[in-house]
């Protein structure tokens, strides 16, 4: 790609600041307070932050992992979570050569680590972050659809069905499911739907592997076997796996079954 190396400059800074704003979602979504009301303070001390300690990832090492004004510990989730964000928006609109998709695809990838720390935190996947994601990401694959940008409404309706519809019936059955999850299906299934089925298909396998893996290391560290373990953030990694790999996967697989045939 030609202008891999602009999208990159133009996307860490942007990135950054996406996931900086991320920091306040996981902090206030789950408490059910504003986005924009208070500006930033320490948790501690109740400080607001001024501008120059809040600098994603660079304040942090700055100050040295403390508040300014207290002198207490600044969690190490914020600069992880400012710097993952940034890391998985910038690989998105590099991997994907058309504006439109890569566009979408960096801003659905910012989502994927907040949504899994608020699951493994909270044992929640918000209503108010997975609500205005499905809507956002489907109106953005009708318009882009209508500047032939690279995005296909019809198989990203199938891509939220299936996804969401399968999950939906397990959730029905299983006491190990919630809402949450089917309603994060939805979103990834629209998005990686939108760009072709099969990303959806490798995004669903990915979930469960990694479900089955979680699974059962934490049922070899002792714990109970029907204690709650969040599916979410291994919908979230199958989500990354398939986004930047679902492709060849697909093909690998299918070339390897196709192998095994008589």
């Amino acid at each position: 790609m030609s202008d891999a190396w602009l999208r990159a400059v133009v996307g860490i800074p942007f990135g950054l600041a996406v996931g900086s704003f991320m920091t306040v979602v996981v902090s206030r979504v789950p408490a059910g307070e504003s986005l924009l009301r208070p500006r930033s303070r320490c948790p501690c001390c109740g400080t607001e932050i001024a501008n120059r300690d809040n600098v994603p990832v660079a304040s942090w090492i700055v100050l040295r992992g403390r508040c300014r004004s207290c002198g207490e510990r600044i969690p190490v989730r914020y600069p992880v979570l400012e710097l993952a964000t940034a890391v998985l928006v910038v690989a998105g609109v590099v991997t994907y050569d058309r504006v439109w998709v890569a566009a979408m695809v960096a801003a659905f990838l910012a989502l994927m680590p907040a949504i899994a720390w608020i699951d493994i935190e909270h044992r929640i996947i918000p209503n108010r972050v997975t609500y205005p994601a499905f809507l956002a990401f489907a109106g953005y694959v009708v318009v882009a659809r209508v500047f032939d940008g690279g995005t296909d409404p019809a198989r990203a309706a199938a891509g939220a069905l299936l996804y969401g519809g399968v999950l939906f019936v397990v959730a029905l059955v299983s006491r190990g499911m919630g809402m949450g999850d089917v309603k994060l299906a939805l979103v990834i299934g629209i998005v990686l739907g939108s760009i072709g089925l099969r990303f959806v298909g490798v995004a669903a396998a990915g979930a469960v592997l990694f479900g089955g893996i979680g699974g059962l290391a934490a049922l070899a560290a002792g714990r109970y076997r029907k204690a709650m373990i969040p599916f979410g953030p291994y919908m979230a990694a199958g989500a990354v796996i398939a986004a930047f790999w679902g492709e060849q996967l697909a093909e690998w697989y299918l070339g390897a079954f196709a192998a095994a045939g008589p």
